[in-house]
């Protein structure tokens, strides 16, 4: 396949108005890397396009000469779905315009904008999407699989505000997916990940946020896991709406505000973000303190773009990383067992437990009225993160990850998860079961815009 893009790149330049690499050009293995250094893939091709005619172009080039396609918008799955071994990667970092419309609260972004560049520009108007909480994530994966973060409880997933989307599909066609134009597109992107086609411009439903947000976190030690995790189950079932809380199993941040004797201590840190009136914030914060004192804690008012970046550092590009999520109703005993027993065997300073709270506005959507890949009942998604700085640690926290996964499964909503911390190979059997009922109608919605399973780079839904 290398020797038949080689040969082709020439006639692809002359196509493409953004820049066409090679493995022989200057540049390329730069342009190859991913945010996991875990993987290491080297395309025959990749494309720069600065237009959705070069993506459809794009398209077209990789079927006429049988090139497997990734797409990449930020280029952080952990899996590695945005590259492919001999295949065309098409990059859509050179579209990444976010125009704002603070009179009709609309965003357009396009689909290689990072999170950071969604955030600054609302933010000028005080406004703000549901997103992730690293901001140099891409804004197209994220979405595509649902999109949940501090916001969540407020106003929904990223899909729940999306509008609208420009899709180049699997024939090359570029159409627009809406309530009133390709419905059932529509539908599908809302959830069904990257499996439909290539998504190069987001229109979202921005809604109103201080640009100073409250923010605390209150650190407990290992052993108090179990009083701790107890705690916030009750704390976070009485939660205001306009009060979110990660509860994180992880070690001490070697932060100023950490006291250096606990830099790096492993434990457990309720992370309490306010987006309504201080008052409410500390209300929170005190019932915390009152029911189980920190070891150490860290209140202050920040910037809504600061909160976002908050956890960028700790996953910066470099580092091996691998993920396995599940969904849990509630943190029961059984489950608190678990993560107590689990969580000190992992080795890496920046391997991660995050359990995200879901209700409030998520709940408030329909089971139905997107594709997304879990209930909308109450609950939690849990995410298992191995980051690592070498290959030799990551193999150790990979195989905690799963050891982890597996001790949680009697105790989960089964073996479906949220799609964007599906990673692995031959996962057919979590993919069918995180979307259960839906998958059918993906599966026919697929048949009709993919019918070749050309974008397979994904949480993949066969075509009917």
């Amino acid at each position: 396949m290398t020797q038949l893009a080689d040969s082709g790149i020439g006639d692809l330049r002359t196509t493409i108005g953004g820049p066409v690499l090679g493995p022989a050009d200057p540049g390329y293995d730069d342009v190859r890397k991913v945010w996991n250094a875990a993987v290491d893939q080297r395309p025959a091709v990749i494309v720069q396009a600065r237009s959705v005619d070069d993506v459809s172009r794009a398209v077209g080039f990789a079927r006429e000469n049988g090139l497997e396609i990734a797409v990449r918008g930020g280029a952080h799955s952990p899996g590695g779905a945005c590259t492919v071994e001999d295949g065309l990667v098409i990059d859509l970092s050179r579209l990444n315009q976010v125009t704002i419309d603070p009179v009709a609260k609309r965003a357009r972004v396009g689909g290689g904008a990072l999170l950071g560049d969604l955030d600054a520009a609302a933010q000028q108007s005080g406004l703000a999407v549901p997103a992730g909480m690293v901001s140099h994530t891409g804004v197209g994966g994220l979405t595509l699989g649902g999109g949940m973060g501090w916001l969540t409880r407020k106003f929904g997933l990223s899909i729940d505000n999306l509008v609208s989307a420009q899709v180049v599909t699997a024939d090359g066609r570029i159409l627009r997916a809406a309530e009133d134009e390709n419905p059932d597109l529509h539908w599908a992107l809302r959830g069904g990940g990257g499996n439909f086609g290539v998504v190069t411009e987001f229109e979202f439903q921005l809604h109103e946020v201080d640009p100073l947000v409250r923010f605390g976190l209150l650190f407990w030690e290992l052993d108090q896991g179990p009083e701790m995790l107890r705690m916030a189950r009750e704390v976070v079932a009485n939660l205001p709406r306009e009060v979110n809380i990660v509860i994180a199993g992880l070690n001490a941040p070697p932060a100023p505000f950490v006291p250096e004797e606990h830099h790096f201590k492993p434990g457990y840190a309720l992370i309490v973000t306010g987006f309504g009136e201080p008052e409410e914030h500390e209300q929170v914060l005190d019932e915390i303190r009152a029911a189980l004192p920190p070891l150490f804690e860290f209140a202050t008012p920040m910037p809504y773009v600061a909160l976002q970046q908050l956890l960028d550092e700790a996953n910066a590009w470099g580092q091996h990383a691998y993920d396995k999520g599940t969904y849990l109703d509630d943190l029961t005993d059984d489950v608190i067992k678990v993560i107590t027993d689990q969580l000190p065997r992992k080795q890496s300073p920046l391997s991660v437990m995050l359990f995200y709270r879901l209700d409030g506005a998520f709940s408030e959507v329909e089971e139905d009225a997107t594709a997304f890949s879990g209930s909308r009942s109450p609950g939690y998604a849990l995410f298992i993160v191995a980051v690592c700085p070498t290959p030799e640690l990551l193999e150790h926290d990979r195989a905690w990850v799963r050891s982890c996964w597996t001790a949680l499964q009697p105790y989960s909503r089964g073996i479906g998860s949220y799609v964007n911390a599906i990673s692995d190979d031959g996962v057919d059997d979590r993919v069918r079961a995180s979307y259960g009922a839906k998958y059918d109608r993906l599966a026919a919605i697929k048949a009709t815009y993919d019918p070749d399973n050309v974008f397979h780079r994904n949480a993949n839904i066969k075509p009917a």
